[in-house]
This record gives C-alpha cells, structure tokens and sequence, in this order.
C-alpha cells in the first residue's frame, strides 16, 4: 500500500472518531452508557464509509506447489499381446501410477498409442498399426507447458509413419524408453517387404517384387512360393546366411479374369524359428479392363509435354497422344478426355467442339496462354492478368472430397510460373491452393468443376515437369506423382453422368489398413446437401455377419471409418433415407497383420532413440532403476510459485456486510430505546 493511501486512511480513522466524539460525547454531562455505545457504531460505520471512498488496494499472495508431468505413453498395438507383454504392461503401469513417491513428486498421466494417440487408460492391444513417431510428437505438443517426463513403454516396432528413431525431445522435456518383450535375437525368415502394384490390365501379366530377410548365424535352405488358393504359381529355392542375409525376387504373373485376384507369399519356415507369422504374407491385385484414351493438344513445345506423357502412360492401361494445334491431325471425340496446353486464339474451334460435344478437359495455363481468349471461353474462372509472370507456389486443400488422394508432399514442390493476376473462380474445387510469395490464399491453383454433361479440370502453372522430378529426388520414384496425376484423369475421364448420390471406395483393402468410405449426396439442382441422412448396411458375403452405421457429415462429404474388419468380401447398400435413393457396392479385405510379424522387441532401435536424446533405454525386470532417476533427478522437483494480486478494497464483501450489520445494530439499538 503507497504513503498515500496510509495518511488518507489515517485522516478517515481521525474525521469517524471526531465526528462522532463532537455527537455524542461533546459537552455532555450525563455518562450514559449508550452513548458509548452510539459513538462507537457510529465511528465505525464513517470510517468504513470513507475507507470505501478511499478505495485502497490490497495485496494478497497466495502460494502454490507445481508439479512437474509424468505421461505414461503405452504401446497399444497388436503386437505387444503377440510377444505376450499385455499383462507385464498393465502391472507395470499400475505400479507406476500407484508409486505413493512418484504421486507426491508428479503430476501423473496415461494414454495409449497406435496408430493415432489416444488419451485413455484403455489398453486392448488390437491397434493393427504403431506410429511411434506421431504419439511422441502429439505428446511434445499437449505437454509443452512446464518440465514432463515421458515414460515409452513400448516394444519399439514401429509399421507406420516416420522413423522415431530421429525424433527429438524439446526442452523440457524428457523421454525415456523401457522395453517391452524378449531383446535376444532368434534365427528368422521373413518376408520383409512386397511391391505389386494395386492394378493390372487384363490379359496382361504384372510385376512382383518380395525382399526375404534372413537373421541367424547358421546357413539354410528353404523354399519360396507365390500360391493363389491351393494352385501355386511361381516357386524358387533359396539359400540364405550369415553372410547372405536376403534375397530379392522378382517375377510376373498373369492377369487373366477381371476383378480382385488375392495371392499369397510363403516362405518354408525352419523348425528353430520362433515366430512363423512373418513367413507369409497374403496380396492383392485388382484386374480391370479400361482403356483411357488421352488427347494433349499444345501449340508450343515444353518440357511438361513429356512428363505429362511419362506420368499418365505409367499406367498401362492409359494412353496420350500428342498433338499440336494447326499442324497435326486428330478426333477429339476417340479421346475421353482432352488435356488443352496453355490455349490461345487457335484452340478457338477446339473449345467449340469441346462444348458442343461435352468432351471433359484439362486446362493448363502458363506464361504463353492468351488469357483474354481464355477468359471469353468459359465461364468457370476469369482472371485480371498483367504481362509480369509470377511463381506460384502449392498448397495442399485437406477439405477436398470428389475423390481421395494424398498430400505427396505439395508444400514443398518447387513453384510454377504463370501470369500475374488475381482470379475469380466460378464453381472450381480445388485441390491445391495458391501460395505467392510465402502468402497463403484462397485462390485455387489445381481444381475441380463437374457439371451433369462433363467434367473440367485447370492448373494455373507451367512447370509441372519440376513437380515429377522432386517426387524423384525425394523418394527415388514417379509412383507418387503419377499416381495423383492419374487419379485426376481417371476423374475427368470417368463417362459415368452424374449421379445424386455417389460413393468413393477401393476395391480391397489389407486387413491392417484403416478403411475410409466418402460419400457425397446432391439436391435435384445438383448442390451438394449437408443435411441428408446417409446410412449403409454392410454385409460379409462369407459369413452373413451384417452391420449398419449412419455417416458423419464433413466439408462437402460423408465419412465413415471402418476398422478391425476380419477378411472376406464385403457388399454395402448406401442409403438417403428420406428419398430413398440408395448406390451398392463391394470390397475386399485381405488378410494382412503387420504387427505378427515381430519375434522380439527392437532394441537396437530403442537404443539408438535414446541415445540421439541423451537418456538411456530401461527395462522391465529392473524398473526400480527408472523410478530412481525420476525421483532424483533435479529436473523434476516441484516448484512452490507465488502468485500476488491487487484487489480493490470495493470488492471485500464481507466489508460491505459488517457495514449494513453496524448500520442495522444502530437503528435496533435506538429502538430499543425509544429514541426513534
């Protein structure tokens, strides 16, 4: 409290007591005992009242301990029940919790993790993928407020997602891995990878790539198969070491009836190995018979003519032609679909039999297009162009719902180039948006329009060659980008008119692979209506085993996650339920179980995880160790913190309170003796 607010404190005690001295005691002869009484009512009720005209403020301090976070992280994967580590993981996170020090010392946490983190005790271990790196990264990000210690309990096979093994902790933060499971090592055949591409062109025959690892110190033989039911296909015998520990085989089968063809990889397993699971491997292959039929029609020459050509004829089944406006001849109606590359005034009849025919087509534009014969041609975008080009970086739309594809890393493509200008667009749904100059916008750089006769796609960017190429140096491989780019044309090729209700589905899925099905419904004006009430019956033609579920409404979609569904063939009858409209449709689960294909804890990578982040790796069978360095450790010692706050006198009620009591005791007082 400031000097000033004392000396005017002490002049409101002096006023009350003068004040009231001058009423009741002044000159009075009598010694009455009331009027003591009166005086001292009165006294204190002027002081109170000035003490609140005063209004000083008070300082209160208030004193609290912070404890530092313990988060109990928990792998919550299949393949902790398979290396029988269920129950060692629940009684070790009892005793953690229960740890009567560790209470006292921390503020204590629980979740699980999967593939996605959960923040639950719930531990069911039937998540069908662990994605280590992401559990780790969401709990850097909900616990960044004060010192926390992570315990990872884990057995450090990781199926999904970056390798945690690069991760790194924040200041502040500590994780320290126990492992789960048996750390030795064990003679073992595996299959450790497969590569078949997920569609094959019938009466073609189709690659298969299988990576078979080997671990043990002594040689063996053992015999490798390909078998589709009990018929195999394709065998080879291997001899594998110590100094020989895997082996590649490639080879090709036939596509010879339409549909999902479903095989399997076995390797003859040894008498020593302890877990077989890994020794086969089931996959599929959906045979279709569909030729797409592309027209790429250009009037200059440009490296994304090529890489256009490359990407889309990496699939077999899809076919461009190249064809220069003026000079060449062609069809526009042998083509599904027509790729117009940066267009000027002499794709004019182009665009005419475009329109009249309802042909889909792909708009391309860059730094050579004559954007006002472009802006008088169509309707769906219209752009205030300069002559200054411009770089025009990608940026991904999460909300975009025609069709699934990844994000294959578009934030970081290099920039196209195309005119300066802002573009107002007209029905478009992009896929990516504009980014100029590090500025994000709304202005679409990739998308979408469809209208019941035909679809239309535009890019506004030259420069997609540099696109596939960065697909290349990032990952050693076009599949990426020409399985997006082939996604878009397989949409704008696709004839099917346009529907009320429409489903987005792959024809299998693996048994491990979180199953998404997108389903859009439209009014009669063909808008898209947020407000029906979708549901789908799902049927296992197997079994007869049926399930229903509604959909969740999204942005300009319905979705429903299915997950944990055994193998089988599936059919589904997807429904609007207050018109009735209703799609059918089938998929396939093939089995696959990722996390059965572990015979031991991973150690090395455990250790190496520890290690980048300066701690050490624990184990079960010596957690006292752990519970040593939490309670020692000076980077988790509570915290007392002051905190003081200023209140207003105002705001004491309970001095309002004592004045209205002396208020009332004076005015029954008198009463009391008549003198009112």
């Amino acid at each position: 409290m400031d000097l000033n607010n004392i000396i005017l404190i002490t002049l409101a005690a002096i006023f009350a007591l003068g004040f009231s001295f001058f009423q009741y005691l002044f000159r009075r002869r009598k010694n009455h005992r009331e009027k003591y009484i009166f005086f001292g009512l009165r006294a204190l009720i002027v002081f109170i009242l000035l003490l609140l005209l005063i209004n000083p403020k008070i300082t209160t301090t208030t004193y609290q301990v912070e404890k530092p976070n313990l988060i109990l992280a928990a792998d919550n994967s299949a393949s902790i029940a398979y290396l029988n580590q269920g129950d060692t993981l629940r009684n070790l996170i009892n005793s953690l919790e229960n740890n009567r020090r560790l209470q006292e010392r921390f503020d204590i946490s629980k979740l699980s993790f999967g593939r996605d983190i959960q923040l639950n005790d719930s531990l069911s271990f039937s998540e069908t993928q662990t994605d280590i790196n992401k559990a780790l990264s969401k709990v850097r990000d909900l616990f960044r407020s004060k010192n926390t210690a992570v315990v990872l309990l884990s057995d450090g096979n990781q199926t999904l997602g970056r390798d945690y093994r690069y991760f790194k902790s924040s200041p502040g933060q500590y994780v320290m891995p126990m492992v789960l499971g048996d750390t030795a090592s064990y003679a073992d055949l595996e299959i450790n990878r497969l590569n078949v591409n997920r569609y094959a062109f019938l009466d073609n025959r189709f690659p298969v790539e299988v990576i078979i690892n080997y671990t043990g110190q002594e040689p063996v033989s053992t015999r490798f198969e390909l078998r589709s039911g009990e018929s195999v296909l394709y065998t080879q015998d291997l001899n594998l070491g110590p100094e020989s520990t895997s082996a590649i085989i490639n080879t090709t089968l036939p596509a010879n009836r339409l549909g999902v063809l479903t095989y399997e990889a076995v390797i003859a397993p040894q008498a020593s190995e302890k877990n077989k699971e890994n020794n086969h491997r089931k996959f599929a292959v959906e045979v279709i018979d569909e030729r797409t039929r592309v027209l790429l029609l250009s009037d200059i020459s440009h490296p994304d003519l090529g890489a256009i050509k490359k990407s889309i004829e990496s699939n077999r089944h899809r076919e461009l032609e190249i064809k220069f406006v003026g000079k060449d001849n062609y069809v526009l109606q042998d083509h599904q679909l027509v790729m117009l590359y940066q267009p000027n005034a002499g794709f004019r009849e182009v665009f005419d039999e475009l329109k009249s025919d309802n042909i889909s087509s792909f708009i391309i534009t860059g730094t050579k297009t004559d954007w006002r014969f472009l802006n008088s041609r169509q309707d769906l975008f219209n752009k205030d162009f300069t002559a200054q080009p411009q770089e025009i970086e990608a940026l991904f739309n999460p909300d975009f719902s025609r069709f699934q594809f990844k994000n294959i890393g578009f934030n970081d493509f290099p920039p196209l180039l195309d005119m300066f200008g802002e573009i107002a667009p007209n029905g478009l749904d992009p896929l990516l948006f504009q980014k100029i100059a590090n500025v994000e916008t709304m202005q679409p750089l990739l998308a979408i329009a469809e209208s019941r006769e035909n679809k239309i796609g535009v890019l506004f960017g030259e420069g997609i060659w540099r696109w596939r190429a960065k697909a290349w140096r990032d990952s050693g491989s076009f599949e990426a980008f020409d399985d997006f780019l082939g996604k878009i044309i397989q949409n704008l090729a696709s004839q099917k008119q346009r529907e009320r209700l429409t489903v987005d589905y792959e024809s299998f899925y693996y048994g491990n692979d979180l199953i998404t099905l997108t389903a859009r419904y439209f009014d009669e004006n063909y808008i898209f209506d947020p407000g029906a009430t979708l549901s789908i019956r799902l049927e296992n033609t197997e079994t007869g085993d049926t399930m229903q579920n509604g959909l969740v409404p999204g942005n300009k979609s319905y979705v429903l996650d299915l997950e944990n569904l055994p193998e089988g063939e599936y059919k589904f009858m997807l429904k609007e339920e207050n018109t009735e409209i209703s799609k059918t449709g089938k998929f396939t689960i093939v089995a696959s179980s990722v996390e059965t294909q572990f015979a031991s804890a991973n150690l090395d990578k455990l250790q190496f995880f520890a290690k980048n982040n300066n701690e050490e790796v624990y184990y079960v069978n010596n957690s006292k160790a752990l519970i040593f360095r939490l309670l020692n450790d000076e980077n988790f010692i509570p915290v007392q913190k002051s905190h003081q706050k200023n209140v207003p006198l105002v705001n004491w009620y309970n001095l309002l309170f004592l004045l209205v009591a002396l208020l009332a005791a004076e005015w029954f007082f008198r009463k009391y003796r008549g003198l009112i």
